[in-house]
């Protein structure tokens, strides 16, 4: 079975079973099954967090922490990627526009990484 289809049938059981249930059940006062559905709901968070997980994958070390020594060629490529769009507007080109490109860019690249 593909982790879409356990992340599928688990927000199913979570959302059409587990938390309808446990509202019912406590309100008609049975709190045996209100337990009941509660556990269900846990165990299909569980797989929820654990098949995400699995497919999400790792985050490298150096996406997180202190910044370190080649972070500062990062401050210098902004500081070049500044000057180039203030050149852009400079001669002419509408900033809204050029900003808006280089927003895109920037996703482009967050998402093909």
């Amino acid at each position: 079975m593909k982790l879409g289809a356990i992340r599928w049938a688990a927000m199913g059981v979570f959302f059409l079973v587990g938390i309808p249930g446990m509202i019912v059940s406590s309100v008609t006062d049975h709190t045996g099954a209100a337990l009941t559905f509660g556990l269900v709901t846990v165990g299909a968070v569980l797989l929820l967090i654990g098949a995400t997980a699995a497919v999400t994958g790792r985050i490298p070390p150096e996406a997180v922490g202190p910044p370190r020594a080649r972070d500062v060629g990062a401050e210098s490529e902004g500081a070049e990627l500044e000057a180039a769009i203030e050149d852009l507007v400079a001669s002419g080109a509408d900033e809204t526009k050029v900003r808006d490109l280089v927003r895109r860019a920037v996703r482009l690249g967050r998402t093909r990484v």
